[in-house]
């Protein structure tokens, strides 16, 4: 609360080439202070890191606590599986599994140097089977420096290591051939009966409808190495695939669906499940 109240009395004050600076450390303090004296969620990140959504805390919790239920309830998530959060963020996913894991245990991986930090700090001292990594990974809108190139990437985990991995929107940033690649990892990591829960926009012919129609929050308007894209600048910046591809996709990594793809509300779609697709899958 004070350190709210601080930043906008010196906001007016402060140069505006250092003021996103000086957020970020006001994000901090305001943080800091309020996981200290109980007034706020330690698990909930600094809002400076909060990177999708709309950064807003309440809409951190609701979504996580969301795909959590749908984790549950549709992918078969167990209170005793190993779980794998391929690109985990701020731990959006992770703090609903906190109180689910009791007997498993989570790694989580993303692309995002600060992210991974603040989950490090955060999680390692309360949750001891609570993990995160950073991968450097190149991606034109979330790591442009990154070192390594996501179509040869290999996941830091051994052959059938996990019981449950989960991609909340990743594909929507992969080109082709890293998706391709991702999803090969996916099925290495996995073992054998494991299952996985994986967000992404399909195009199908209702989607396309919509799309045409001027109902969809999202036109995927130009062709880019068989996906669609939003931007042409920034071809990662979102990426939707033609179901059948991706489904092909699926049974040749030895993936097979445990249900029809659950179609999101993202096009339009009243009865959507949650607002991307979701397919879930199990190694054969």
């Amino acid at each position: 609360m004070r350190a709210r109240t601080l930043r906008h009395k010196v906001a007016p004050f402060i140069p505006g080439s250092v003021r996103p600076a000086a957020r970020r450390v006001y994000d901090y303090l305001e943080y800091e202070i309020g996981a200290r004296t109980g007034r706020r969620d330690p698990l909930i990140p600094p809002r400076s890191l909060h990177i999708v959504g709309s950064g807003d805390d309440s809409d951190f919790v609701t979504i996580g606590e969301e795909f959590f239920r749908l984790f549950v309830e549709v992918g078969g998530l167990e209170p005793h599986h190993r779980v794998l959060d391929v690109g985990c963020g701020t731990g959006r996913m992770a703090r609903p599994l906190t109180r689910y894991l009791t007997d498993g245990s989570y790694e989580g991986m993303d692309i995002v140097a600060p992210s991974i930090r603040w989950c490090q700090r955060t999680y390692s001292r309360r949750f001891p089977n609570f993990h995160f990594q950073f991968s450097d990974i190149f991606n034109q809108h979330y790591n442009p420096l990154g070192k390594q190139q996501a179509p040869e990437y290999r996941f830091p985990f051994a052959d059938s290591s996990f019981d449950f991995v989960l991609l909340t929107s990743v594909f929507t940033h992969l080109l082709p051939a890293a998706l391709r690649n991702y999803l090969s990892e996916v099925a290495r990591v996995l073992k054998p009966g494991g299952r996985c829960f994986i967000t992404c926009y399909l195009l199908n012919p209702e989607a396309l409808r919509m799309i045409d129609a001027g109902m969809s929050c999202e036109t995927f308007r130009f062709e880019f190495d068989g996906c669609r894209i939003e931007t042409a600048e920034n071809p990662e910046h979102i990426v939707a695939y033609d179901e059948s591809t991706i489904l092909c996709l699926y049974e040749k990594a030895g993936l097979t669906l445990r249900t029809p793809v659950y179609h999101g509300s993202w096009c339009g779609r009243k009865n959507g499940l949650t607002h991307q697709d979701v397919i879930v899958a199990q190694k054969q």
